[in-house]
């Protein structure tokens, strides 16, 4: 999809853009000019916009999506370097493996790691039953949401763990890959979610070990 421009937008999602932009522009002053926040910001609504069952949390939303795509891009230009290591969930939906991957990887590392998660072909809302399985053991990611992988995100991280998208995952030569072959939760109920979520810890536990990242 060709990124739009602000001109060229109704006049409700100029306004979501201009709002989002002015919360943005604090955080990332002397980093990046109004241009380049606005324009991560129309093409991360639009993205957005693709899968949306409603816009009530559209703003949220893109003002999460488009923070954390700058700061990637701050890395990756040197602008925001940071000494600690950023790894990225990819599967097909960004609704079940990837979010429980980005739940616990949060939960055990804290802000020890950057986490990002995203989806081949992002789902419109997280699958419940994965909510709910990640519920029980104390970790909410009711506020989490699908949304596709984007470039700067990818050639930002240093760990790219892939769980089913095949060859519609991108691949950068030199960045370090891991597939991890996972049931796909996507139908099925919370009994049958529950070894998925299990397996999960223990492959993000081995992952942080090899980042030399204690776990909590």
């Amino acid at each position: 999809m060709t990124a739009r421009q602000l001109t060229e937008l109704p006049h409700d999602q100029q306004h979501l853009v201009h709002e989002v932009s002015e919360r943005l522009a604090p955080s990332f002053a002397g980093v990046f000019g109004p241009e380049t926040i606005e324009r991560l910001v129309v093409d991360s609504m639009d993205q957005l916009l693709a899968t949306a069952k409603t816009t009530a949390f559209l703003p949220l939303l893109t003002e999460r999506f488009a923070r954390e795509r700058l700061q990637a891009l701050g890395k990756l230009e040197g602008s925001l370097p940071s000494a600690v290591p950023a790894v990225l969930f990819l599967c097909v939906h960004n609704a079940g493996r990837s979010q429980m991957a980005a739940g616990w990887t949060r939960h055990l590392a804290g802000d020890r790691v950057v986490v990002y998660s995203g989806g081949s072909e992002p789902a419109s809302e997280i699958n419940v039953a994965v909510v709910a399985a990640m519920d029980e053991v104390g970790i909410d990611i009711r506020t989490e949401f699908p949304k596709p992988w984007t470039d700067e995100v990818v050639r930002a991280v240093d760990v790219v763990i892939t769980m089913g998208c095949g060859d519609a995952c991108p691949l950068y030569p030199g960045k370090r890959y891991e597939d991890w072959e996972l049931d796909d939760p996507a139908g099925l109920d919370i009994e049958s979610v529950r070894p998925i979520r299990d397996e999960i810890r223990t492959r993000v536990e081995a992952l942080l070990a090899s980042l030399t990242v204690s776990a909590d």
